[in-house]
């Protein structure tokens, strides 16, 4: 159940839920090499994360979407690697993220976070009080992005201390890695810590990255949604990487910040459908913390909800992807499908 206690007033991305850090019992964490999630040795296992150096420059409105029936999708091949994750997750005052964890356990594959990582000002006590117990037995696989929570705590100390390398290079919040034929890339969107702008040393660095990285299929994820239906709604500030990503071919977005699951069909940076050549976007801020509830539907949405926790499981062939939303136990809503690069 969750507590909620005086309100946290975090800069230019609109408030979440706040209250007080108390602490729980740490559980053990796995063993694995940093830069490989799922190495036990220098040699990189098959569908491991290369990370790349870090250096350089349709419902109705109002009208619940359904669930969309799991269709028969690809069985993974040998090697075709799992990104598996959610955002807004660890809070003291919540079992949610026990649940979500739990789903982790039986997930192999890297874990992704989409921000706001440990409520409820991501300090070190937030991280080793409420995510560790949790979501920390899978840290050495996981490749975390910062949130505003995380923000809370002066230049998200907490959060770069608690990841280390794993969250690219400390202060900056953005990297990139490759899983399997995927080039995968993690941003920092807390715009007022680093900023977005178009021509900014963040995103000048994902066009470099794009263009030394000419995948077939890439994806990005971040905390603040460029598009939502949530309760803080798109955040246009995000424009110049979904601009960034489209001129590059970029295949999909996942982001947190709205406590739901919601996912868009593909769009243009504008917000056009562009069943062609845009980028499909999932919202999953669903990893623990608490539930929010949606306000005026916005363009393109196909599927959401607002009271499930749960994780993104995705299967990444050379060239297409299956996605399946995973609930926590005891949970129905699911949503799965799969698509070509």
């Amino acid at each position: 159940m969750l507590a909620l206690g005086g309100a946290l007033l975090l800069a230019a991305c609109g408030n979440d839920d706040a209250s007080p850090a108390v602490s729980r019992s740490p559980s053990g964490g796995l063993t694995e090499t940093p830069a490989s999630p799922a190495a036990v040795s220098p040699t990189p296992a098959a569908g491991a994360p290369q990370v790349t150096p870090a250096s350089s420059p349709a419902a109705a409105p109002g009208t619940p979407a359904q669930p969309t029936p799991a269709p028969a999708t690809t069985q993974p091949a040998p090697g075709d690697p799992v990104l598996v994750g959610a955002g807004d997750i660890a809070s003291c005052y919540s079992d949610g993220d026990e649940a979500t964890a739990a789903l982790l356990d039986a997930i192999p594959g890297t874990v992704f976070t989409a921000g706001d990582n440990a409520y409820q000002a991501g300090s070190a006590a937030d991280f080793g009080g409420c995510y560790e117990p949790s979501w920390g037995r899978h840290k050495a696989r996981t490749r975390p992005s910062p949130g505003n929570h995380d923000y809370a705590t002066d230049g998200a100390y907490g959060y770069y201390s608690y990841f280390g390398d794993l969250a690219g290079p400390a202060g900056r919040g953005y990297y990139s890695y490759d899983l399997g034929a995927w080039h995968i890339i993690a941003l920092n969107s807390n715009c007022w810590a680093v900023s977005c702008d178009a021509g900014s040393e963040q995103e000048q660095w994902l066009r470099a990255d794009l263009a030394a990285h000419p995948a077939a299929c890439t994806l990005a994820y971040w905390h603040h949604p460029r598009f939502s239906s949530g309760l803080h709604g798109g955040d246009s500030t995000l424009q110049p990487f979904w601009q960034a990503l489209y001129d590059y071919g970029a295949d999909i977005v996942i982001s947190g910040h709205d406590h739901d699951y919601e996912r868009f069909a593909p769009q243009a940076p504008d917000g056009r459908a562009d069943p062609n050549n845009g980028i499909r976007e999932f919202i999953v801020g669903t990893g623990g913390a608490s539930h929010y509830g949606f306000g005026s539907v916005a363009s393109n949405s196909e599927v959401r909800d607002s009271s499930t926790f749960g994780v993104l499981k995705l299967t990444l062939h050379p060239t297409s992807y299956d996605w399946q939303f995973v609930p926590v136990a005891g949970e129905a809503f699911t949503d799965s499908g799969s698509e070509a690069c």
